[in-house]
């Protein structure tokens, strides 16, 4: 039986979450500028000292040297920010890619209406170069003036 288009689909039940990618999107976005900044960095270094120092001078230690604990919780955390950026990356460069083609188009109107001014401003000079100026018109009445001097002489 094939699908009828112009009525809607039925709801069934998912077995897979849903969520919405455009927001994903941006929280991974808001992560990787987040991990991008030196406070990211001061934080950072931060909780790893505070750990070091009450695993090494505290009473009670949780995660005793070599700290085992604590390289399991760091790669766990790269391995969450290292597709977070990558995500990030995708969406810059989809951005890019269709501001790079808005530009593209702009740019091409831009010179074809370049091109039209050009090719009206050389007709201009030329309907200009065939008009009467101010000065020809000046010789060209002093000249039947004379004429009109001799003649009646």
């Amino acid at each position: 039986m094939s699908e009828r288009l112009d009525q809607p689909r039925e709801l069934t039940p998912r077995l897979r979450p849903y969520y919405d990618p455009e927001a994903f999107g941006r929280l991974s976005e808001r992560i990787a500028r987040f991990l991008g900044t030196a406070r990211f960095i001061v934080y950072m270094s931060g909780f790893v000292g505070v750990w070091l120092l009450w695993n090494t001078f505290a009473p009670q230690k949780f995660d005793p040297y070599p700290f085992i604990f604590l390289t399991l919780m760091l790669s766990l955390q790269a391995s969450y920010a290292a597709p977070l950026i990558l995500l990030a990356q995708n969406r810059q460069a989809d951005r890019d890619r269709v501001q790079y083609e808005q530009d593209r188009v702009t740019a091409e109107r831009n010179q074809a209406e370049i091109e039209y001014l050009t090719r009206e401003i050389a007709g201009l000079r030329m309907a200009v170069s065939e008009v009467a100026t101010r000065d020809y018109l000046r010789s060209e009445l002093q000249r039947l003036q004379d004429e009109l001097a001799e003649r009646t002489t």
